[in-house]
């Protein structure tokens, strides 16, 4: 017998349970479907876990700063991976038990265990259960990528996942991967007290930042004791007595690295291969991601997708655009738009990386008259009184419409900083309406308006 529903959701991440939310709220009898873990990436195996960890390293790389407060330490400082693996599990279990809490009080909502396929574009098997709607959410998220490297099958290695099982230090860690996932477990794991070595096949790390930005941040992580290994080619992968050899063919450095652990942070791909989405006739691109309008809906008349598995966003606050964008749409009347959405995210080493809108070389591929501001985290008092003056602001605005395209913020707070800019980005206010602001000392926002009253035409 098929249960009919007015809607269905498809995984329980950061857009499923809001929509639950909205959708019972407004009178619909849902369901919502989930195959695993309540709360998607970021509750289990992204920022929640992670910046955990992230917080553990950094309180560990600030004891061995001791003396430069002039608190002092007696012997070294060790840390306790059994602990620190506890905590994190902590803060992610605890937040996973009150998303499925919440879904379970939810009036009007089904929640179902289990894998759910298409046998149409209006039905979906969960088991032996089958389930219809006329409108349909898929929620179903992103799991790590695996390379198709020689010699993959041969060894073993992490993912972001399964990392976060490891309860022990690695002795030599190697990273193969120089983005954002990749730097951050890097600089933890090495504040954690492992020699790391960080492998990328491009010429640069953070290859969609500046060139400026990504020098600074490879500055960063060298000056606390990280290999970092750019240009390899041709990486390939060998069992080793210690662990793992890892093949490099850089323009430096020696052609094999002898690591105890190896962890693939290369990128991230859709769960959409076993939801039968070809019985539904939902269409997917190359790289298996859900094609979707500016609207967030498929091909499919009644069907959306949300989330990091249409390819329009990879973070959490993307995903729960995403559930904004359809619920104000479906529910009233409005017409939001994914293309409106003014792109902003954080890369959280140790200091952060605060990104809103173009990079500069983005905006100069546009053709625009720019104007470009910058300033070093050393003339930034908030930073000089921390001791944290690694980094720079660097903010792009169009010279003709004085509108602001984009900035960055390397530096102590920039993850916070930032949204000044964005703020203003999504107020599309001209920058003389921030420039002439009054902010609060000693702050590093207050340094915003700084950065836009010295201004000056890009270099050619």
């Amino acid at each position: 017998m098929t249960e009919t529903f007015d809607a269905i959701i498809v995984g329980a991440g950061q857009a499923g349970p809001s929509l639950a939310g909205r959708l019972t709220g407004s009178g619909m009898k849902v369901a919502l479907v989930e195959r695993h873990l309540f709360g998607g990436t970021c509750v289990n195996t992204g920022c929640m876990p992670t910046k955990a960890l992230v917080a553990s390293a950094y309180a560990a790389h600030l004891a061995r700063r001791g003396e430069d407060f002039g608190v002092m330490l007696d012997g070294p400082v060790r840390v306790d991976m059994q602990r620190i693996r506890q905590r994190a599990a902590t803060v992610s279990g605890t937040a996973r038990g009150n998303v499925e809490a919440w879904l379970r009080g939810m009036d009007k909502l089904t929640v179902i265990e289990g894998h759910a396929r298409f046998t149409d574009s209006r039905t979906l098997r969960i088991g032996e259960r089958t389930i219809t709607a006329p409108r349909i959410f898929l929620n179903v998220g992103g799991r790590a990528l695996v390379p198709e490297l020689p010699g993959i099958d041969s060894v073993n290695y992490l993912t972001n996942s399964t990392i976060l099982e490891l309860d022990r230090l690695p002795e030599h860690l190697v990273v193969i991967g120089g983005s954002y996932i990749g730097l951050e477990f890097a600089q933890m794991y090495r504040r954690f007290g492992a020699q790391v070595t960080v492998v990328e096949r491009g010429p640069r790390l953070i290859a969609r930042e500046d060139e400026d930005i990504s020098e600074a941040v490879r500055g960063i992580l060298e000056d606390e004791g990280i290999a970092i290994r750019t240009g390899a080619d041709c990486i390939h992968l060998a069992r080793h007595p210690k662990g793992v050899a890892v093949g490099v063919d850089c323009a430096a450095g020696a052609p094999e690295i002898i690591a105890s652990d190896l962890l693939l942070a290369v990128g991230r791909t859709p769960n959409t291969d076993d939801l039968g989405l070809e019985a539904a006739g939902i269409a997917v691109d190359e790289r298996g991601y859900i094609q979707v309008d500016d609207y967030l809906a498929t091909n499919v008349t009644g069907v959306w997708a949300m989330g990091d598995c249409n390819g329009k966003g990879a973070f959490t606050h993307t995903a729960y655009n995403d559930f904004e964008i359809i619920a104000a749409n479906l529910l009233e009347g409005g017409d939001r738009r994914v293309s409106a959405r003014i792109p902003g995210y954080a890369l959280y080493i140790d200091p952060p990386l605060g990104r809103v809108g173009m990079s500069e070389a983005q905006a100069r591929k546009t053709g625009r008259k720019l104007l470009v501001g910058t300033r070093p985290m050393t003339r930034v008092g908030r930073a000089v009184e921390k001791s944290e003056t690694k980094g720079f602001m660097k903010i792009v605005v169009d010279a003709e419409t004085q509108k602001i395209l984009g900035a960055a913020i390397l530096g102590t707070s920039g993850d916070e900083a930032i949204h000044g800019i964005l703020d203003m980005m999504n107020a599309d206010a001209p920058y003389p309406a921030l420039q002439w602001a009054v902010p609060i000392h000693p702050t590093v926002s207050e340094l915003l308006p700084t950065v836009l009253g010295d201004l000056k035409p890009a270099a050619g």
